[in-house]
């Protein structure tokens, strides 16, 4: 099969190559994969797991990507909830080959159904961004209706998400990002928006949650716009500075299937829209993640027509 492999940290997304690889076997409880659309997050060549397996063994080269659609081709042994033939999407295990690929071989729990009338296109750009908002949101922020949240990065594929799940909780959004981010922002239903590069980040302040996906200084500065009880929630890393009387959460998105059924429920019937962004085929997908192409959305490969 085709696929796409890395074998040097240092390079980033100029490593990577096409190349001819075997096509995987699914071990027990794993569901081969005919992979018709890929995402890909250009931070995950920075993840350990990119580059040892469980115990920390090298496993280069290795094949990127953790987002998938497709429709499944074979079952391992004692493998139940999924059958040959059928449409699925879902976020792949870490510390694996990804979705770069032509197949993949992955654990069936990590999956769900992906109805017949939604794209592959838009299946592969649901897992990241929708559970990392979804459990950020309901599960690590608690969030309520009339509360207020701070969303850093509005306009990105994982803040889209955020920003759309906050409106239908109820919340009051600010959103923040790069001054040609406001329109989009806003698109997605933020009621304000902060400019970056412009307006002051600390003109805010007493919010009930942040959701932080920049982390460095930004996420030092969002400490401080926490109300009391309030809540910074970040993937970005371990929070170097802690709210002064609230609570900072730092957390890695895990599969969940149920999750991803209740986030495809609302792309079908319009609540959600997935922000993707190029859209490129298997053979060009390395031109396709270099930085200067790259926009605000979710950068998806069509591996098969």
């Amino acid at each position: 099969m085709k696929a796409i492999v890395v074998t040097d940290q240092a390079a980033g997304t100029a490593g990577m190559t096409l190349v001819e690889r075997p096509e995987p076997a699914p071990a027990g409880n794993d569901v081969l994969v005919r992979v018709h659309a890929s995402g890909f997050t250009p931070g995950e060549l920075m993840w350990p797991s990119s580059w040892t397996d469980r115990l920390g063994r090298d496993r280069t080269p290795s094949i990127p990507g953790h987002e998938l659609a497709g429709v499944v081709t074979a079952l391992g042994y004692g493998t139940t909830g999924l059958s040959v033939g059928q449409r699925v999407f879902g976020l792949t295990d870490w510390t694996r080959d990804g979705t770069l690929a032509e197949y993949a071989a992955v654990e069936a729990r990590n999956l769900a159904p992906l109805p017949g009338d939604v794209d592959f296109t838009v299946g592969a750009s649901m897992p990241i961004s929708g559970l990392t908002a979804w459990q950020g949101l309901l599960e690590h922020g608690r969030l309520q209706a009339g509360q207020s949240v701070l969303v850093h990065g509005a306009a990105g594929g994982v803040g889209s998400m955020v920003t759309q799940l906050a409106h239908e909780a109820g919340a009051y959004i600010i959103g923040t990002g790069r001054t040609a981010d406001r329109q989009t922002a806003l698109d997605f239903g933020a009621q304000e928006f902060i400019d970056l590069e412009n307006d002051a980040l600390e003109d805010i302040s007493g919010v009930d949650l942040v959701f932080d996906v920049i982390g460095g200084d930004i996420g030092k500065r969002s400490a401080g716009l926490i109300r009391a009880g309030g809540t910074l929630v970040t993937i970005a890393g371990p929070p170097e500075v802690q709210p002064a009387n609230g609570q900072a959460i730092n957390f890695v998105v895990v599969p969940d299937r149920t999750q991803l059924g209740e986030i495809v429920r609302r792309v079908r019937d319009g609540r959600l829209r997935t922000n993707i962004g190029n859209v490129s085929t298997l053979d060009d997908a390395v031109a396709a993640f270099n930085p200067t192409q790259r926009g605000n959305g979710k950068t998806i490969i069509r591996v098969r027509p």
